[in-house]
């Protein structure tokens, strides 16, 4: 799989009054990848952990933290509110599922635990603004978490891509089932953060990975 640009739509560009993209705080592919973003030493092993505890679909943000040696510490699933959302709000919305399955690092010197975001989404491997959105958007809440900014991945039909690296694999993709990890209990469920029930407790025992 290769690393590209998707040529952007006249809808994503430019406003109804021909201004800025409307995904306003975005990063662009150079800048992410000037940012020296930490390399995952097995990112098909990180892939295919997240989607067998998440089951992502099309629109499925995962966020998941990862300790010094690259184990799992906690990950949540959601949906994003709006599909119109600018980087902004999608550093919210990291933030608020951070928040709910992990304390905060802030009090560190130096991040310990990296924070790495799989989007599940439409359409091929290549960059859009809404990739660039959601860069923004890890970017930001993992410095208001005292967390480092790990990789970002899309997961298509195609496959999965490691945006700025050039890394991926066909499986697992959107369309794919997801398989039962060993040790992982039948009733796990990944955190929605559209519900909002349950206390921070409830959501840890639900989506921490121990």
């Amino acid at each position: 799989m290769t690393f590209g640009f998707a040529p952007p739509s006249t809808t994503s560009l430019t406003t109804a009054t021909g201004g800025a993209s409307r995904h306003g705080r975005l990063l662009e592919p150079a800048e992410w990848t000037a940012a020296g973003v930490p390399l995952l030493s097995n990112p098909r092993e990180v892939v295919s952990g997240l989607h067998s505890r998440h089951s992502p679909v099309p629109s499925t943000a995962v966020i998941a933290v990862l300790g010094p040696e690259e184990q799992l510490v906690a990950s949540a699933s959601f949906v994003p509110r709006s599909a119109s959302a600018d980087g902004w709000e999608y550093r919210n919305a990291l933030l608020s599922a951070l928040r709910r399955v992990l304390p905060h690092d802030l009090r560190r010197r130096t991040p310990v635990r990296t924070a790495v975001l799989l989007y599940c989404r439409e359409g091929d491997e290549r960059w859009t603004e809404e990739d660039g959105a959601w860069m923004w958007g890890l970017r930001d809440a993992c410095t208001l978490h005292g967390l480092r900014c790990g990789a970002y991945i899309t997961l298509t039909r195609g496959g999965w891509q490691v945006l700025g690296e050039g890394r991926g694999g066909r499986r697992p993709s959107s369309d794919s089932r997801p398989e039962l990890l060993a040790g992982t209990a039948p009733e796990f469920a990944p955190l929605t953060l559209r519900t909002g029930g349950g206390s921070a407790t409830e959501a840890l025992r639900r989506t921490a990975a121990r």
